[in-house]
Order: C-alpha cells, then sequence, then structure tokens
C-alpha cells in the first residue's frame, strides 16, 4: 500500500515535467540544421521573461517561439526570415542586437556620444586649470625677502 502511494506521488510529481519535456524535442535531418536552430533560440529575447532568451526561458510564449522557429526551419525559411517574423509579431525587443536605422541610431550612438563628452569635459578642465595656473602672479622679491625672513625666524603665527 505504501509503495503504491509513494509510486503515485512519484508519479504526479515528475510525471508532468517528464511529459512536458519531451514536447521540446525536435528532430532535425544534420546536425548543421540543429545548431542553426540552437543559434536562432539562443538569439532572440522571451518577451516575457525579459532578458532570457528563448532557449532558456520556459514561459509558453517562449515555447510558441520555439515551435515558430522550427515549423519556419521546417519549410525552408532562412534565417533573416525567421527573424523578421518574429521582430513582426513581437516588436524589435525579441533582438538582441536590433539592427541599424532611424529608430535605433540613439541606441547605437549612446556609448560613442558618452565618451566624447567625457572626453570634452576632461579637455574643459584641464584648459581652464592651465588658464587659472598661468594667470597667478608670481611672488615679487619683497614678498620672497619677507617670507624668507619669517621662515628663517620661525614665527609663522606673526600677521603682517
Amino acid at each position: 500500500m505504501i509503495r503504491a502511494v509513494l509510486a503515485a506521488l512519484l508519479l504526479m510529481t515528475f510525471g508532468p515535467s517528464s511529459v512536458a519535456q519531451s514536447n521540446d524535442v525536435y528532430s532535425f535531418d544534420s546536425r548543421a540544421e540543429e545548431q542553426r536552430f540552437q543559434t536562432l533560440i539562443s538569439e532572440l529575447r522571451c518577451p516575457k521573461c525579459q532578458n532570457q532568451n528563448i532557449a532558456d526561458s520556459n514561459a509558453p510564449i517562449s515555447k510558441d517561439m520555439r515551435e515558430e522557429v522550427y515549423q519556419m526551419m521546417s519549410e525552408g525559411a532562412r534565417n533573416e526570415e525567421i527573424v523578421d517574423a518574429l521582430v513582426s509579431r513581437f516588436g524589435e525587443f525579441v533582438r538582441y542586437k536590433p539592427e541599424v536605422d532611424r529608430r535605433t541610431i540613439l541606441l547605437w550612438a549612446t556609448p560613442v556620444i558618452a565618451v566624447a563628452v567625457g572626453f570634452l569635459v576632461v579637455a574643459i578642465i584641464v584648459i581652464r586649470a592651465r588658464r587659472n595656473g598661468v594667470n597667478e602672479p608670481a611672488l615679487t622679491d619683497e614678498e620672497r625677502t619677507r617670507a624668507s625672513r619669517i621662515l628663517a625666524e620661525g614665527d609663522y603665527d606673526r600677521k603682517p
């Protein structure tokens, strides 16, 4: 009796997950096709998980996307066609590396702009420091003599 209960518990616990995993098994004609599939699903982002590719995500939407990639590959679609179809369905967000166009130029240019602004700020600081250093007048002969006398006497607290 106890064995039957334990077997039922094990079946209920591990049964559904093994069935779900068997649905994600895809058959390919060659190793190259399988690698192509793995590359595609690792380059596409899960819309629900937001920072996980569809290869690693367990979300239902990722499963649907994997199915769609597999189906389109089976129909002979090129990688670009597959990615374009998913982008048109889910938006540009599903790409980890969005293409450079008018909508994404700021995204791609931001690092260059940030570095340029940083160099500009450093250049301004250096130029101002040099200008301030050059404009400061040197000590006159009278001031040097007075400073030497004060240092020689050791009376530092004396005010002029």
